[in-house]
């Protein structure tokens, strides 16, 4: 039995059988979805794309009602509202994602290799961010105001900035990396790295532009995470909630790509909502500093209708447009690479 106390020992604030729960959870739905749905790398339809991000969906929800259940509905709450803010801030990756396949010319069928891994490495990279955010605000209490400070000038820099679009090619953090890296001339079928003659006739490791896709993927989720991880700390200081309602959200990314990537054109003016979110959360954080903690039911009811007005809205406004992903425009808009 003393070998089994781990189970009931509190880690981050939870007792140890809460974390295998969760990773038992998130590395079963990886092993379905790779193992058994996506054993052969082929272009995913969209349909197929929606049903499994409405099963990823469904698994998140059922997940928070246990939260609810098990740790209160203050939790419960506070899980939603962060799965919620951190699922549409995601949307906003998934125009910068498009563009990066675009600009490399990563052809569809691989384009779910690329973001399987890249889904395994946000795992790790988000439980790095969030644990050394967690030490940040335990240790100085004072640090939570300037994430709210932070996100209210993100929010307000989103605002100005709607309107301007983006080219890939054109990114200096791309322009970087094609410099620093021994890249082959085009893609080698599915993999990252290929041993190759250089212009000398020496064999040499080269990655190819998959890899490059990959690392860019990797990094664009770290620049995003400067925004998310805040934003969920905003609701909740729980590292339990902040994390499993950040790679709840995340793990749908992959399947709801494949169908946001062809509608981006859709949801131009769902950025001018999430800004208001960043900015509501970010004040959110002063509010409960000066006049005590606001009702997590208030949070969640503010962002649930500004989210859901600037989809409608959107909706509204592009009904009729031609479909399609648009690798340059409104759709593609999104925080600098």
């Amino acid at each position: 039995m003393e070998a089994l106390a781990f189970l009931t020992e509190p880690f981050l604030g939870q007792p140890g059988w809460a974390w295998i729960l969760f990773a038992g959870i998130v590395i079963a739905l990886l092993v379905f979805d790779l193992g058994v749905l996506h054993r052969k790398e082929r272009e995913i339809p969209v349909g197929e794309s929606l049903l499994l991000s409405a099963g990823y969906i469904a698994v998140a929800l059922l997940f928070g009602g246990w939260i609810w259940w098990q740790l209160g509905a203050q939790s419960g709450m506070d899980y939603y509202t962060g799965y919620l803010i951190e699922k549409t801030l995601s949307l906003d990756n998934v125009f910068v994602i498009s563009l990066i396949f675009t600009a490399l010319a990563v052809p569809r069928k691989y384009q779910h290799r690329v973001l399987f891994y890249g889904i395994l490495g946000v795992v790790v990279m988000r439980a790095l961010v969030i644990g050394f955010g967690t030490t940040l605000v335990n240790e100085f209490d004072w640090v939570l105001y300037i994430f709210g400070a932070f996100l209210i000038f993100t929010g307000v820099k989103m605002l100005l900035s709607v309107n301007k679009t983006e080219d890939m090619k054109e990114s200096r953090l791309l322009g970087f990396l094609q410099r620093r890296m021994r890249l082959t001339n085009g893609l080698r079928g599915h993999a990252f790295m290929v041993r190759e003659p250089d212009a000398a006739g020496r064999v040499r490791l080269f990655a190819t532009p998959l890899l490059l896709a990959l690392v860019m993927v990797e990094l664009v989720d770290v620049i995003f995470a400067v925004d998310s991880v805040p934003a969920i700390f905003a609701i909740t200081t729980d590292p339990y909630i902040v994390y499993t309602s950040n790679i709840f959200a995340i793990l749908g990314l992959r399947a709801l790509y494949f169908a946001l990537a062809a509608t981006v054109h859709r949801f131009h003016y769902l950025k001018y909502a999430l800004a208001l979110v960043l900015v509501f959360i970010g004040a959110k954080i002063f509010v409960n500093h000066i006049y005590g903690k606001l009702d997590p039911t208030i949070s969640l009811g503010v962002t649930v209708g500004l989210l859901a007005g600037g989809i409608l809205f959107s909706l509204w406004k592009t009904r009729g447009a031609a479909g399609g992903a648009l690798p340059h425009g409104p759709a593609a808009e999104g925080r600098d690479a």
